[in-house]
């Protein structure tokens, strides 16, 4: 049987491209809500599915590893070769050292067409799953030029990329996301592709699945399939999404949302059932290549207050009109890139990374902290000479203000 595989155990099976840990942490990256597909099969080694194959990642300083497995298919292809190579062969009454060459040479044959084919196929892919034309350290430094408090947790949490998720997979796990938890998710999701995806292979008695496709979703099946799984009132919304993709739109209707304007396509999945406001920013933000989308759910609506003072006028939950003006402020603050500076702040207050906060970190220069001093004076940010931060509001910024201390 197929067992994960481990850096440490050689490298000859794997590959690998140029990529520091301050360009993509993984531990943070696959871990923070984006994706539920990922799990950490080994110390610093993650396996999951993307694009219909199954991936195992780690990382060095300086390098991101990959392993690809093969399929079940693909496995079942070179068993095929190998014995129908084996009994032309005897058939022939050749010798054994003839038919040991002959099942060789059908390996090799194997590994030449997935070196000149899969190799460059394979590595196109993870760039485009994280996004690596992107460039984070810079990203980084405008954002804590612009946001003292962002400068402050952006020395700890580095690295937190934002995918580029199938969007097919990204709207039907966002989905399964309403009124649950990262842990539930996973399990939900995986269930769902056990019962409606194809399996590719199976390590150490794990097996991975293929996301369904949007056709297998619609399926009249589905709904009552889905609740018998505990998906509850959410098995009703895949069901009739997915159905209402295809009838009134078709297959290549999600991928093609990500050539128009970000509101265009906000408001075109808001019409299907099960997703609101704060679902179709994730999506617009994790798989349709909208940057500037900022999901805002009561978890981001206390950061907003508890660290950028944000008074709310007494609001108990959040209005049309109270998601806007978060959503504004902080595009505001951070620029055309503000969804993926707020999923740093995300990933920096969720439960499971607050180790990293307690870890002693150095601090700044005095020559970057005056860079700091001059970039916040531009934006209308003060910092005062007993450490507290004064923030004063601004024209792209409509948010209530007050005049405290940042924690």
């Amino acid at each position: 049987m197929a067992t994960h595989a481990v850096l440490s155990s050689g490298a000859k099976i794997w590959r690998s491209l140029a990529c520091t840990k301050s360009e993509l942490r993984l531990d943070l990256t696959l871990a923070c809500g984006q994706s539920f597909r990922w799990r950490e099969t080994a110390e610093g080694h993650w396996t999951g599915v993307m694009g219909g194959r199954v991936w195992t990642l780690t990382q060095t300083d300086d390098t991101l590893w990959y392993h690809v497995y093969k399929t079940q298919d693909e496995q079942k292809w070179v068993s095929d070769r190998k014995r129908r190579a084996g009994i032309s062969l005897h058939e022939e009454n050749k010798s054994e050292e003839r038919l040991k060459g002959a099942l060789k040479m059908e390996e090799a044959e194997l590994v030449a067409v997935t070196s000149a084919q899969g190799t460059e196929e394979e590595e196109e892919m993870l760039r485009d799953y994280f996004q690596l034309n992107v460039e984070l350290g810079e990203l980084y430094r405008e954002w804590g030029a612009a946001d003292p408090h962002f400068k402050q947790i952006a020395d700890i949490f580095t690295g937190v990329r934002m995918l580029r998720q199938d969007p097919t997979e990204c709207l039907f796990s966002i989905i399964c996301t309403s009124n649950n938890n990262i842990s539930r998710i996973q399990g939900m999701v995986e269930s769902l592709c056990q019962a409606l995806g194809t399996q590719l292979c199976q390590l150490d008695q794990t097996s991975y699945y293929d996301f369904p496709s949007l056709t297998a979703l619609a399926d009249s099946s589905v709904e009552t399939c889905l609740r018998d799984l505990r998906f509850g009132y959410r098995a009703r919304f895949v069901q009739q999404s997915a159905k209402k993709i295809l009838d009134n739109h078709g297959l290549q209707w999600l991928e093609d949302l990500r050539s128009v304007p970000y509101q265009q396509a906000h408001n075109a999945l808001c019409t299907l059932p099960g997703v609101g406001t704060k679902v179709a920013d994730c999506v617009c933000l994790m798989s349709l290549d909208k940057a500037e989308a900022v999901p805002v759910d009561t978890h981001v609506w206390q950061i907003a207050k508890r660290d950028y003072k944000y008074a709310g006028n007494g609001q108990k939950s959040i209005t049309d009109k109270l998601y806007r003006e978060i959503g504004d402020f902080f595009r505001g603050l951070w620029g055309p890139y503000a969804g993926w500076a707020q999923s740093v702040l995300f990933c920096a207050d969720l439960k499971k990374f607050q180790k990293l906060k307690e870890m002693p970190h150095l601090m700044q220069p005095k020559e970057e902290e005056e860079e700091t001093r001059i970039a916040c004076k531009k934006t209308k940010i003060k910092m005062e000479d007993n450490g507290a931060v004064k923030l004063k509001k601004t024209k792209s910024a409509k948010l209530s203000i007050k005049n405290e201390k940042v924690v």
